[in-house]
């Protein structure tokens, strides 16, 4: 299964609420696993903005999702689409992610997708999650992470999709996958993008203690390429982006894919089990009733 634990008791999942509502040493919201939208959007704003200047060939795409840019499908499905507007205007040659929010990239994956929805709409939902992924991991442009907040979950899946990470170094920051803090089991495909990044046993560690890690964690296990002050992040990944630039875009993306093809494959050939794997573990009744228990929670945390 592409997740194999429930979400087993009140306990649980009261860990994670308190982990969420007083992260440890003020880092924003850093052990949530999956984000409730708590201030939704209205779905026709845009939540994605994109900035292409034709003169180098570089668009910045910047999420502006309030509260901490989850990953609805609303969301997905207007990011994928601005993926592809710029895929197939071949004068763009790279990409940079960022936030326009402050004090988070992306905190994951919307957990409002997956409570009290029926297995078309949670399949729809996850086969969105799916191509974001496909369209970042395989994408022709150069793509860069400006990680300016924390990115923990599906926030930091979308980093490590990029070609080059940049992080603000600030201590109150996070970056990981840990969804097993909340009993979950990231699917193969979370895993091997980031084995592919950091090696077998250091992923290994990670997942299956769920673990986050600051800045200089994160870039002294080469989860990011490089930590910044919060103010250079994004001029450090425009410098970074021309080093990029200046290779033969022919023997860049040839690389790429040589290096990416065995993975985006296996998810291919396994898309459609994966989708029916998430959606037979979300819809299971304790599944739901422990995401409502949740839920509860937090709503009476806030009151």
């Amino acid at each position: 299964m592409a997740f194999r634990a429930a979400l087993r008791n009140t306990s649980a999942l009261s860990g994670l609420l308190s982990q969420v509502s007083s992260c440890n040493h003020g880092r924003v919201c850093a052990s949530s696993v999956f984000v409730v939208a708590q201030q939704r959007n209205n779905s026709t704003s845009p939540k994605i903005t994109v900035d292409f200047d034709q003169s180098t060939g570089v668009a910045v795409m910047r999420m502006k999702s309030p509260p901490v840019n989850s990953l609805s499908l609303d969301f997905l499905t207007e990011f994928c689409i601005s993926v592809e507007k710029l895929e197939m205007d071949k004068s763009c040659r790279g990409l940079i992610i960022t936030s326009s929010l402050p004090k988070v990239f992306s905190a994951g994956l919307d957990i409002m997708e997956m409570y009290g929805r029926s297995p078309e709409r949670c399949g729809e939902f996850w086969k969105a999650v799916q191509e974001m992924w496909l369209k970042l991991y395989s994408s022709n442009m150069v793509t860069i992470a400006a990680i300016n907040g924390s990115s923990p979950a599906g926030g930091c899946l979308m980093s490590l999709t990029c070609d080059y990470r940049i992080m603000a170094d600030n201590p109150r920051y996070t970056i990981g996958l840990n969804e097993t803090q909340l009993g979950i089991v990231a699917p193969f495909w979370f895993k091997d993008t980031m084995a592919n990044t950091v090696g077998h046993r250091t992923t290994e560690l990670a997942l299956a203690l769920g673990l986050l890690y600051n800045p200089n964690e994160a870039l002294t296990m080469g989860l990011v390429d490089q930590i910044v002050p919060e103010d250079k992040v994004m001029t450090t990944a425009e410098q970074a982006m021309a080093k990029w630039l200046a290779i033969p875009d022919h023997a860049r993306q040839i690389t790429k894919s040589m290096m990416r093809k065995q993975t985006i494959d296996k998810l291919t050939a396994k898309r459609e089990a994966d989708i029916q794997n998430f959606v037979g573990f979300i819809t299971k009744d304790s599944i739901q009733k422990s995401l409502r228990v949740y839920l509860e929670m937090l709503k009476k945390r806030k009151a």
